[in-house]
Formats: structure tokens, sequence, C-alpha cells
């Protein structure tokens, strides 16, 4: 018997209901809106906030197990933070020419978000954006797939083209434009007969220090050749077993490090955090000099006019064993301004609910003051009209 459309009507409701918070539907996560308020609580020194000011910054921050990405600066004299929830966020690049901020999501499958600020908005008569549209705040222009065995970690813009740490099959790959992926670089240790062995992940290669080209670029692992333990593994030993490869000789230029991540290039040096240490290291010759020690799990590494802001994280239980040189109950999640000079920490943001932190960027304040979402409730009806009619190219109308 086929149901009346007065018995019917109900579930249509129900179903016309659905999908119409923007969070939602640019997460393609039904029910994400609400934020758990406790994760986007912070406690920060003044001088941190000072310092983006004096610097006119905005910092991109994933926080990966939390599923948000965070962006701080400063308007008109006072802090801002602003987040935008995709699923387990990890690696960011930025495409300073084109004016992109590449997200990697590493659930299954893999995304890559590119965000693009918003220029303006659309000239509408049956939802007109109130007032003016101010901070060209990010928002998802396209999002690409991937197979979640290719397990994403860091992002980077290598001689002009994105590439990926594929941490599942221990290569690096280059991101195509039209979506796919090519295999584009691997370490020496896992080729078999001129071919890298892909089936699994033995290395935990995570990170890319990215130069002029692949061959003038650097990788980190957490060991450099494949044995029987293997990353997961709860008796895969890990300290000072870190190492970083040379693109040009795809063998390892240092080792000694423990859970290494987030290496980059900067000023000619190879920089890394030594994550199961808590620390910033510079590399020298082959050997890595300690330059500031952080409060916790070091991941996530950028670079602004002498700064280095460096991410520390909680540990979670189950991976204590990772983290060896750490206090792992006093351990902070949190972003930390470190002077190069002399290796102090100059100010910090906290945190304290907070998790995993993976990825910083340290973009100029003029691309983008950071997200539409301000705060933990659903989008207010400013917020809607701004998804309903923005503009990536147009100017302000």
């Amino acid at each position: 018997m086929t149901p009346t459309a007065t018995e019917l009507e109900p579930r249509w409701a129900e179903h016309g209901a659905a999908w119409r918070d923007p969070a939602e539907v640019v997460s393609g996560w039904e029910g994400i809106g609400s934020v758990d308020p406790d994760l986007l609580k912070s406690r920060a020194d003044r001088a941190f906030w000072e310092l983006l000011d004096r610097l006119e910054l905005t910092l991109i921050v994933t926080r990966e197990y939390e599923h948000l990405v965070v962006a701080l600066s400063v308007e008109e004299g006072k802090p801002v933070q602003s987040h935008l929830r995709l699923p387990h966020p990890s690696g960011l690049a930025v495409d300073h020419e084109r004016g992109i901020v590449h997200v990697a999501a590493t659930r299954n499958p893999n995304q890559i978000f590119d965000l693009e600020p918003v220029c303006g908005a659309l000239p509408r008569a049956d939802m007109p954006y109130p007032g003016e549209l101010t901070g060209r705040p990010l928002l998802p222009a396209r999002s690409r797939f991937l197979p979640g065995a290719l397990y994403i970690h860091d992002l980077a813009l290598v001689g002009g083209k994105l590439h990926a740490n594929s941490v599942g099959q221990n290569a690096v790959v280059e991101l195509l434009e039209h979506g796919g992926h090519r295999l584009a670089w691997w370490p020496g240790s896992v080729e078999r007969e001129g071919k890298p062995d892909i089936g699994r992940n033995y290395l935990q290669l995570n990170s890319i220090a990215a130069g002029p080209d692949l061959e003038g670029s650097f990788f980190s692992a957490s060991q450099a050749a494949p044995s029987q333990r293997r990353p997961g593994h709860k008796n895969w030993p890990v300290d000072g077993r870190g190492v970083i490869f040379s693109g040009a000789t795809r063998e390892p230029v240092a080792s000694g490090l423990t859970r290494p991540h987030s290496a980059r290039l900067h000023e000619g040096a190879v920089w890394v955090d030594n994550s199961g240490y808590g620390e910033l290291c510079r590399l020298e010759g082959e050997q890595f000099t300690t330059v500031a020690q952080l409060p916790g799990w070091t991941r996530g590494l950028a670079f602004a006019e002498g700064i280095a802001f460096v991410a520390s994280s909680r540990v979670i239980p189950r991976f204590r064993q990772y983290a060896p040189g750490l206090d792992v109950d006093r351990s902070v999640c949190g972003l930390h301004a470190v002077d190069l000079a002399s290796g102090q920490i100059v100010g910090s943001v906290r945190w304290p609910y907070g998790n995993q932190i993976f990825a910083v960027e340290a973009l100029p304040r003029d691309f983008t003051l950071g997200f539409p979402f301000r705060s933990a409730r659903p989008a207010p009806d400013r917020t809607r009209r701004l998804f309903y009619a923005f503009d990536f190219q147009g100017e302000q109308r």
C-alpha cells in the first residue's frame, strides 16, 4: 500500500530541513555546526598578540584530532580567533601566487581542500549581504578526493606544484591539478628492483622541507629503512631512530631524531621538530643543534622575521612510548613564538582542552584574517548570507 502524502509529510519536512547549515555542507559532515565550546577556549600571553599585531600576521593551525582548522590574528588591536571544521585536517601549504591555502584532510578517503579569501559579495536582491565585508575570510573553493591508502600528512609547494607525503606509500606524491596523484620521490631504502615498495607504511615518512625542486628538498622519517616492526606496532622502537633524507641522494643526511616532524628549509638550513623530545632543532652538517625546548610534542613549524612559530601537542596515552623525552602528563596543546637568535619563547597561546596540532602556516594579515566562524554556535544569519553570495574574484559591492 502506497503511503499518502499526509503520512509522508513529516519525513519530507525532515529531509527538507537537512543540510541547511553551511558548516555541514562545507565539511560534508551532518551535525558538525555546533562546536564543543571548550575546544575554542584559549589562554595567551599579551606578548603573543602584540607580536602578531606588529608582524601583521595571521596564523593558520590544524588541530587534527579535533577536526578544527584555527586562525589567529589581530583586528583593530583586538585578538581574533576563528575556525573551520574539516575532517582530521593535517598538512598545510600556501600558494601565495595563486592565493590558495591547501589543507589536507586525512580520513578515508583523503581530501585536499583549496581555500581562497573572499573578495566581495554577489549583488543580490533576495538576500543582500548586510554591511561591509571585512577580513577576506577563507572559504573552500574546491575539494579533491584521494585514496585513503595515501595517508597524506604534510603538504608543500615544490617547483610550483603541490606535493604531499604519502605516508602509507613511503613516498612523496605530486597532487595533480585535474585530480589524482603520481609518485614523485621515495627513499632508496624502500626501492626493490627499481621500484618503491608502496604496499604499506614502513618508515612514517611525514614531512617535506621544500626546496626549489625535489632534489633540493629534504624529508623526515621515523626510521631509515623497513624493519620487522612497523609504525603502529606497540613495540616499534623510535628513540633516536629518526632521520632526514636528502632529496638528491635519497639517503639519510642526519640521524638521531625521535619521531621527527615538520622539516622546513629556512635561510639555507634544515629545521625540524624533534617531536619525541619536544625540541626545535637546526641541522648543522650531520648533527642537530637544539634551539629551543617546548612544553609538549613538537609538530607544526613556520617562520616570520626572525621568529619560529612552533606548536606543541598533548600526547595520547596509548602513544606514550613515542615520547621518551617528554613529561607526558605536563605537555600542553599550544603555539609558541621562539626568537631564533636566543632560542627564548617570547609569547604563547594555549588551548587547555586541546589535543594534537599538526601544521602551522604564517600569512600576511592582508591576505586574510581567518575564517567566517568565530564562536562555537551554529552560523548566524550574517555567515549564512556570506556563504550564499560570496565572490572570490570581484571587488566589494
